[in-house]
């Protein structure tokens, strides 16, 4: 019987549409900030929550939308969640006060489960062997934010105005919504069971308490009383919530499969990464940004930042994939490492040497490498440790730890440098220890990775011969399940 499914290489270029878009507004409202406050009337407090606001959003939601990927369907849930992003862009252009401009950012933030749903779709219907490097390519998606994103998103800003940036996030999202439901098979494999909306509430509720106490930790201080309980507060909801999912009979996720020690350290290894990498992205904007008044500035243009970081955000394109294909010949373990260890490098010669465009340029370049062979192993190093059924539910999971990651980088990167402020104005000290705590993650990350256990490959494995049994890549596993 011929297959009539669709070439593998088309629905890889149709999936990375959506993933490209979500990257991109990650940072594209950086420098629409100020028109935002002076056009909307609001505050600079108010405002930070438009980014705020997406990050917990996407925390919130990706593992309920993977869960209900591996449940009902992944093109599915993936027209959906990309639709819910063609909705919130929509709502945030139309806003007419800063409230619904918020509201706007919280729908989009449900499209951060589009990428699980991605990674299993691209298990599905791609041959093993180009497995890896397509997960590294769509990976790769995630890092070139902080360059384009800046850089387009002032040019946007200065020509069209912020709503622009909405505008084209909706007209990107409906053409990703067509192409995906006319070109992009759905899923075979199901998952069947019921919807935790139990677990989802709880972990929404740990979630939105820890990282709002985070986000607030700026304006109160890390030792404000409020801050700590808004803090140890989620984290008790969410050691309550890991209980409840062990003793639920269709958990939101397999805290089993969580305990799994692939899975537990590449969760650990993205956390660590996503401080460093983003707290890389806040770090360089504003220091090229400064004054030369402060003795480090550049007083450069939010399109001159953008610039210097964009060879950086592009190379991501390529080094994603070689890093997949590299981790599927040599261990995504190796990979990981690598990327983790280059990062640091990268940022830890930033700490030292930030005096001129060519020495940001050349440690930004660097950093990236890293940033893109890391996040390219992330979800490689999940898909590989966990069975088929399950891949929406862990590499969703793992998007969760990547979005917290990134939401504790950017604050306490800010604190570090705003704390540091005299006359005005943060100092190159400042600056520097911020680099350096960066670093010191990521490297902490690199450690991690090479205590990571090599496993069998799942995708690998089945055959008509091996049977189901083979879906779980541990016996303990197989155990825990039959």
């Amino acid at each position: 019987m011929p297959d009539t499914r669709p070439h593998p290489q088309r629905t890889l270029l149709v999936l990375t549409l959506p993933a490209l878009a979500y990257s991109l507004a990650q940072t594209m409202l950086v420098p629409a900030f100020t028109d935002i406050v002076r056009e909307l009337h609001s505050s600079a407090e108010n405002v930070t929550w438009v980014l705020t606001s997406y990050l917990v959003a996407a925390a919130v939601f990706t593992p309920l939308v993977g869960r209900l990927g591996d449940m009902v369907g992944k093109r599915r849930m993936l027209v959906l969640s990309v639709g819910a992003f063609a909705l919130g862009n929509l709502i945030s252009a139309l806003a007419g006060n800063i409230g619904w401009v918020i509201v706007g950012r919280v729908v989009q933030g449900i499209a951060g489960g589009m990428f699980p749903l991605v990674f299993g779709i691209i298990r599905d219907e791609l041959p093993p062997e180009k497995v890896g490097s397509a997960i590294g390519f769509v990976s790769s998606t995630l890092g070139i934010g902080g360059g384009v994103g800046l850089l387009l998103g002032g040019a946007m800003v200065d020509t069209f105005g912020y709503t622009s940036i909405f505008w084209l996030g909706t007209l990107a999202s409906v053409i990703s919504v067509i192409t995906i439901q006319l070109l992009v098979p759905e899923s075979e494999l199901r998952e069947p069971g019921k919807l935790d909306l139990r677990g989802a509430a709880v972990l929404s509720v740990g979630l939105v308490l820890a990282l709002f106490g985070v986000s607030k930790g700026r304006a109160w201080g890390f030792t404000d009383a409020r801050t700590l309980s808004l803090i140890v507060g989620g984290l008790v909801v969410l050691v309550l919530w890991y209980l409840l999912q062990a003793r639920t009979e269709d958990p939101l996720v397999d805290v089993v499969t969580l305990r799994h020690p692939p899975v537990l350290l590449t969760n650990l290894a993205t956390l660590f990464v996503g401080v460093g990498m983003f707290g890389a992205y806040v770090l360089v904007p504003q220091l090229v940004e400064a004054p030369t008044s402060t003795g480090y500035g550049f007083g450069a243009t939010a399109t001159h930042a953008g610039l210097l970081m964009l060879p950086g955000s592009l190379s991501m394109l390529v080094f994603g994939p070689i890093s997949g294909a590299l981790g599927s010949k040599y261990g995504h373990r190796v990979s990981l490492a690598f990327g983790a260890l280059v990062t640091a490098v990268g940022l830890g010669m930033l700490s030292a040497f930030h005096g001129s465009d060519t020495s940001i340029f050349a440690w930004f370049l660097l950093l990236s490498t890293g940033i893109a062979f890391a996040f390219a192993a992330m979800p490689n190093l999940i898909v590989a440790s966990v069975p088929l059924n399950q891949t929406g539910q862990a590499t969703g999971f793992n998007a969760v730890v990547r979005s917290v990651g990134s939401s504790v980088g950017t604050t306490i990167t800010a604190v570090i440098v705003a704390s540091s402020v005299t006359h005005g104005y943060a100092t190159n000290h400042g600056y520097v220890i911020a680099f350096v705590l960066c670093a010191v993650v990521s490297l902490l990350a690199a450690v991690l990775a090479f205590f990571v256990p090599t496993s069998k490959t799942p995708h690998i494995l089945v055959s008509e011969e091996i049977g189901a049994a083979s879906l779980l890549p541990d016996p303990a596993l197989a155990g825990h399940r039959s």
